[in-house]
């Protein structure tokens, strides 16, 4: 009975040593001088209906979200994931309101004597690639992958999802734009200051009741 006891004690000691070694994250070195290894989801290599968690059936079977990567080497953990963050949030708003530019210039001249003339010409094209001010609110991190460089460094693999429409956790939370959209409080401070002119009294103290 005594030995019993002590198989069950060792077998319970041995679930609580896995379950403390599950909450560590064992990290991934680097050899070589190419990184020649990447998570798989990274490169774009996912069911895009699993990830955002589209079911076939219910509630979530109309989910719909769209996708940002991106990646950092930093000595510091943390920085690297802020770093990574940004780059992945980047990567959300390029694809909701990004704006592609083509700039070209183009110059042709003729050298040399009139009988041996040629045509020498210097074009220049430039793309430009435009994010301007573009909210990503509601965003989920995806995945997370930390892996250590050969000098030492992390780097840091992040993946983020933007559900659409009403799957976005902050769909609700969207009355401060509102509030900014109509100007409320410009347009509550010119009726204030109006109010007070029109009444003659400019008295920062009046109460109006």
């Amino acid at each position: 009975m005594k030995n019993y006891i002590k198989v069950i004690g060792i077998l319970l000691a041995g679930l609580l040593v896995a379950n403390c070694s599950s909450t560590t994250y064992n990290m991934k070195s680097e050899k070589g001088k190419v990184l020649n290894k990447v998570p798989a989801w990274y490169m774009n290599d996912f069911k895009v209906k699993k990830a955002c968690g589209t079911t076939k059936f219910g509630k979530n079977k109309n989910k719909e979200c769209i996708f940002g990567v991106g990646t950092a080497v930093s000595p510091d953990l943390q920085l690297a994931i802020e770093k990574g963050m940004m780059i992945a949030k980047a990567d959300l708003a390029d694809i909701v309101k990004g704006e592609m530019n083509k700039q070209s210039k183009q110059y042709i001249t003729e050298i040399g004597k009139t009988n041996s003339l040629s045509v020498v010409s210097d074009v220049e094209v430039t793309l430009i690639n435009i994010i301007s001010k573009t909210q990503v609110r509601g965003y989920e991190t995806w995945q997370k992958d930390v892996t250590i460089t050969k000098n030492g460094y992390y780097r840091v693999w992040i993946g983020l999802r933007l559900p659409m429409g009403e799957y976005n956790r902050m769909y609700n939370y969207t009355i401060e734009q509102a509030l900014d959209s109509f100007k409320l409080k410009e347009k509550s401070d010119i009726a204030y200051k109006q109010l007070l002119e029109n009444t003659g009294n400019t008295n920062e103290n009046n109460n109006l009741q």
